[in-house]
């Protein structure tokens, strides 16, 4: 990446406190986090917080919380920060909104309708019409609608081209407008069963090359033959979903891009979600937590594992840290220059897929027996590493495998062939 330069200038310090003191005045007291939920799997999420859940929580303060918290950043347009204030955002440049979500991070306060704000808007923004901009966007930017990114199939996860859910256009009629009639299943979708819409790959031309024929639509998740279930994971959440699509009617104005390019469009907005500052300020966060536990006078006296190799293997884990962050925000300021999120967003994926996994054994060898204790009431650091451990299997699936990242940092990045 050449022309990028993120050394922090005094107006970003400047908004940095500004996000400080706005957290610390308008976050809702009432909006705490729930410690019996399990994480998120999303980077950008906090833990004891899921946002598209809470806003429908049948705890009536969480809920309050939830849409008050929404409130207060749609005031200063920071759910969708880049978004033009026109579409109900503050028009802030890539490293502003960095700063806005690093200090969120670390102040451990939910961001609001992050898949539709962190991908779905800059993705409309650059291949979404005026119509559909205006039709989604002002939604969006003010928490009213959330949505989910139906993406992966049963058969076609890691190799995404190989989806199977299929799109047939409809002429005008008593119907309705011209449309596509998609039928198929989606399955690992995340908050799907919160969301409001849907952004859908499908196929449109069987008979085109793997990564040809694919269309970009968004689907309102109330639609006619929309059937979501949730799918409980092994520690007993259900942060995802199976979706089924029987013959549901999608108006032709609902595609993104042209018809059959949606794989260009779908890499796209995979750009912006591998590009997030999300998780190595999580890292960062447990490892010192980490680090003070093991100094304490309790945790000396439960650490099993060999005190010369535990520090080098915490400086190891330390020093990932500091480098996931640095490439989070060289790509930010690459973005700020007028790039579109590339390579460098695979390589920020792939480090932190890794890294996940990394620190989460580090910090289980550090206790041994103690860290499969799971309920938290009893177990050290509130057991966080025996969850963490947990969340961690799917680190590299998630969001593309380590191999496709890997092959994704070889071709577009280092400029290798292929096969």
């Amino acid at each position: 990446m050449t022309g990028a330069h993120w050394a922090e200038t005094a107006q970003d310090a400047e908004f940095r406190q500004e996000v400080r003191t706005f957290v610390e005045e308008r976050f809702p007291a009432c909006y705490r986090p729930d410690p019996e939920a399990e994480n998120s799997l999303e980077p950008e999420d906090v833990w004891g917080y899921d946002w598209p859940a809470d806003r429908r929580s049948p705890d009536p303060e969480r809920r309050a919380g939830a849409v008050a918290w929404a409130a207060a950043l749609a005031e200063q347009g920071w759910i969708a920060p880049h978004l033009p204030a026109a579409y109900g955002g503050a028009g802030l440049s890539p490293v502003q909104e960095f700063v806005l979500r690093e200090e969120m991070m670390r102040a451990e306060v939910p961001t609001v309708n992050g898949i539709g704000a962190m991908l779905l808007a800059p993705t409309l923004m650059e291949f979404g019409t005026e119509e559909q901009r205006r039709a989604h966007l002002p939604g969006i930017a003010c928490g009213r609608t959330a949505w989910a990114q139906a993406f992966s199939e049963p058969d076609a996860g890691s190799d995404l081209a190989a989806l199977r859910t299929t799109a047939v256009r409809a002429p005008a009629g008593p119907a309705g407008p011209e449309a596509y009639r998609v039928t198929g299943q989606k399955v690992w979708t995340s908050s799907a069963q919160y969301a409001d819409w849907l952004f859908v790959l499908v196929r449109t031309e069987p008979d085109a090359p793997r990564h040809q024929g694919i269309t970009f639509l968004l689907v309102d998740a109330a639609s006619d033959g929309v059937t979501i279930r949730p799918i409980e994971d092994m520690r007993g959440a259900t942060p995802f979903a199976e979706i089924h699509f029987d013959d549901v009617r999608v108006p032709v104005t609902q595609r993104v891009g042209e018809e059959n390019q949606g794989w260009y469009v779908a890499m796209a907005a995979l750009g912006f979600e591998r590009a997030g500052i999300g998780a190595p300020v999580k890292f960062e966060q447990v490892l010192k937590r980490l680090v003070s536990q093991l100094r304490s006078a309790e945790g000396q006296g439960l650490v099993r594992a060999d005190t010369a190799v535990l520090r080098h293997e915490i400086a190891r884990r330390y020093v990932e840290v500091r480098a996931h962050y640095a490439v989070a925000r060289l790509t930010a300021a690459g973005h700020g220059a007028g790039a579109v999120p590339g390579y460098e967003a695979s390589v920020g994926q792939l480090l932190g897929a890794e890294l996940h996994q990394r620190l989460a054994h580090t910090g289980a060898r550090a206790f041994g027996p103690y860290a499969q204790l799971w309920q938290r009431s009893t177990a050290p650091m509130a057991a966080a590493f025996a969850h963490m451990r947990f969340d961690a299997v799917a680190a590299t699936l998630l969001g593309g495998t380590t191999e496709i990242q890997r092959r994704l940092i070889a071709t577009r990045g280092l400029g290798l062939p292929r096969s």
